[in-house]
């Protein structure tokens, strides 16, 4: 069977370009995937990031979707902390009845934000965070037949019975813990914090308690994967993720910025930012098939959901294609071994 392949889409707004640009991309990006057989595209919450325009999660998932039909489409992820659990089941609920089939979940449990953002959310985060897990609980029986609500004589309409999947995303043991106990599929967020990668993979299948969702535990690696028909092609924009993980460790922070030759590191932070960049794959489908073979073979994913965080939109939907081509030289070194 083939490795799953599925997309993580900031809808990145870049120096030059507009929201509504992004917004724009992010059809044409998932449009693109449809085609090429991708599994999903995912959204994430984050707010108050000149960068990122995603923020209205659900909001992007349902113009998509309408945009496309078949490819599945969700969030990755909504942060659960910022938001009532009924809230969330009905606007999922909206989004899996408009297009059945088709609508993930994923749940974290970050702000998605700074502190300025939490206090915009008049929200006591700490209080919050903590009953994450009894929320996400909360969440599902929204979902579930009735039987299984949680909330007594509460409804969510529509949703109820939608049994939209949920997902744990995290990138920590807490999630993988979480999602084991409640035999949920868990997403692991290792294209930016890969520090506990293998450990949260080895924890999540050690301790997975089989559900009425899911059977055997279902792991998904993130990764940043850039591709380009040159290596030198693939450096050149893998340099706009390096500038905008420097912006992040710097606090510098700004829209996706162009590609730049030769970028190097500033070298006081240059450990900080590879360890960030762990798990990448930059160059043509042959050497990405070969970097992907590595992380099969240590973490054994059952899907890679790929970050391609490019300037140039262009580029990045070569990437995608060309990500493709990799996916089946992965699958023939992977059935040679």
């Amino acid at each position: 069977m083939t490795l799953p392949f599925s997309i993580l889409d900031l809808a990145q707004v870049v120096e030059g370009g507009s929201v509504g640009k992004s917004f724009a991309d992010s059809v044409s990006l998932a449009q693109k995937a449809e085609a090429l057989g991708y599994n999903r595209v995912w959204y994430a919450e984050h707010h108050n990031i000149k960068s990122v325009a995603s923020s209205a999660t659900s909001v992007l998932i349902a113009h998509v979707a309408a945009q496309t039909t078949s490819i599945r489409l969700g969030a990755g992820g909504i942060m659960l902390p910022n938001h009532a659990p009924l809230l969330i089941a009905e606007q999922f609920g909206t989004l899996a009845t408009l297009h059945p089939g088709r609508i993930d979940l994923g749940l974290g449990r970050a702000p998605g934000g700074d502190m300025g953002v939490i206090r915009a959310m008049r929200k006591d985060y700490e209080r919050a965070a903590q009953s994450f897990p009894r929320d996400v609980e909360e969440l599902i029986g929204y979902l579930s037949d009735p039987e299984h609500s949680v909330a007594s004589g509460v409804r969510a309409i529509p949703g109820e019975s939608t049994k939209v999947p949920v997902w744990i995303l995290g990138s920590s043991l807490f999630g993988a813990q979480l999602a084991a106990k409640l035999g949920l599929p868990y997403a692991f967020a290792s294209h930016f914090a890969p520090g506990d990668l293998m450990q949260a993979a080895e924890i999540y299948r050690r301790t997975f308690v089989p559900s009425r969702h899911l059977d055997a535990p279902y792991f998904m690696m993130a990764c940043n994967i850039f591709a380009a028909d040159t290596q030198e092609e693939a450096e050149f924009h893998f340099s706009t993720l390096k500038q905008a993980f420097v912006g992040i460790i710097t606090k510098q922070r700004g829209l996706t910025s162009r590609p730049v030759e030769n970028f190097e590191i500033p070298p006081h932070i240059a450990p900080h930012v590879e360890a960030m960049l762990q798990v990448s794959a930059v160059g043509t489908p042959d050497h990405v098939a070969e970097r992907l073979s590595l992380f099969c073979d240590h973490v054994k994913p059952d899907e890679i959901i790929i970050a391609k965080n490019f300037h140039d939109h262009d580029a990045r939907l070569r990437s995608l294609a060309l990500t493709m081509e990799a996916r089946e030289r992965l699958a023939a070194l992977q059935n040679a071994a």
